[in-house]
């Protein structure tokens, strides 16, 4: 089973990392669909400087669908194995879809646009 976090505020993607309420977390079944949501409140000093990549990775979580963050936050999820997808927006569980149908690619560069139900998402690095 594969989980995806998202930095959330409401039921949005936060535009901010280290700022989040909390993160928004999709266990996947073997089919791609969303078997189930979990809500994780935001530690005190989120980021690179708290120890959620270590949570998340507990957690089982390999793929991070976030809005911004620095380098030391991008550092320490890729030190823990969590792939991350940077620039994402919009609302959590749509993106999530999205990236499970493929819609959502990290090639490093550049940036890359869909909609989704009239509504648009992007992920750019």
């Amino acid at each position: 089973m594969m989980k995806v976090a998202v930095p959330t505020r409401g039921n949005e993607v936060d535009g901010h990392f280290g700022h989040c309420e909390a993160y928004t977390i999709f266990s996947i079944d073997g089919n791609n669909k969303i078997e189930k949501v979990e809500i994780l409140p935001s530690p005190q000093g989120c980021g690179c400087k708290s120890n959620i990549a270590a949570v998340l990775y507990e957690m089982g979580v390999g793929v991070m669908l976030a809005g911004n963050m620095g380098g030391g936050a991008l550092n320490v999820l890729k030190n823990h194995g969590i792939n991350v997808y940077r620039g994402c927006s919009g609302d959590v569980r749509q993106l999530t879809e999205a990236f499970l149908e493929g819609k959502i690619g990290d090639s490093g560069e550049g940036c890359q646009h869909h909609e989704h139900n009239g509504e648009e998402h992007q992920c750019n690095h």
